[in-house]
């Protein structure tokens, strides 16, 4: 009997190569398939793993399911933090991937959120020693939402930030790095105090003048969402 292998990884994007690498600094076997390749070869390599993963864009992840996968018995799994799908186990990896790739004590330490039925970790993905928590299925779009809101929205400000510190005010390119990276350590280490600057102090001139000084930039009404927000915030603590 031939002896399987423990992982066919689908796809060839950003979160694919980590897992690739990550499976890799493992020492565990895994199989490849992306679209340069035939749909014969993806067949012959599904017989062969023990575990499928689907590291594809999430609105082709059904589609792909029921064209290749729908008939089979292999354990299916996806990554998606939206998707929920009756075919295939969500197990959502929460990190940020880059271009570059981590080390491995980096890779360990991402959670994943699985899904709340999803049968034990271990045997969702043998071999790995990552965190985990079950999430129920009417709440992944609520917890894919904030993560994108804080992680990938957050990353649009520092980006405004970077780009006009060095194009409007000639500084530096990494004179707010210190900056970025204190603000991460309080959030660590003290959430619920650091966020600080004027809104916290009820500075409403300075806000005014904020808003002001950014009329026709897109991130004025940016500025001010976070405004009411926090605002609204605000009214409810004090309720």
């Amino acid at each position: 009997m031939t002896q399987k292998v423990p992982y066919l990884l689908i796809g060839n994007g950003r979160v694919a190569t980590h897992f690739k690498h990550y499976l890799s600094l493992l020492n565990l076997a895994y199989l490849t398939w992306d679209r340069q390749l035939s749909i014969s070869d993806l067949h012959a390599k599904i017989l062969l793993a023990e575990r499928i993963l689907i590291l594809i864009s999430d609105n082709a992840i059904e589609s792909f399911l029921q064209t290749h996968l729908q008939h089979k018995a292999e354990i299916c799994l996806h990554f998606s933090g939206a998707l929920n799908s009756q075919h295939c186990v969500g197990a959502h990896p929460l990190m940020s991937f880059t271009h570059q790739l981590y080390t491995l004590d980096i890779y360990q330490k991402i959670p994943f959120i699985i899904d709340e039925n999803a049968p034990d970790f271990s045997f969702l993905m043998p071999g790995l020693p990552n965190q985990h928590v079950r999430l129920k299925k009417e709440l992944k779009t609520k917890y894919h939402a904030l993560c994108v809101l804080s992680g990938n929205f957050s990353c649009l400000l520092w980006q405004k930030l970077f780009t006009s510190l060095q194009q409007e005010f000639n500084f530096p390119s990494d004179i707010a790095h210190s900056y970025l990276q204190q603000l991460t350590q309080n959030l660590l280490t003290h959430p619920s105090t650091a966020l600080t600057g004027p809104l916290t102090r009820g500075d409403k001139e300075t806000i005014d003048h904020h808003i002001a000084i950014l009329e026709g930039d897109p991130f004025q009404g940016i500025y001010q969402s976070f405004v009411t927000a926090y605002q609204q915030l605000q009214r409810e603590k004090n309720e």
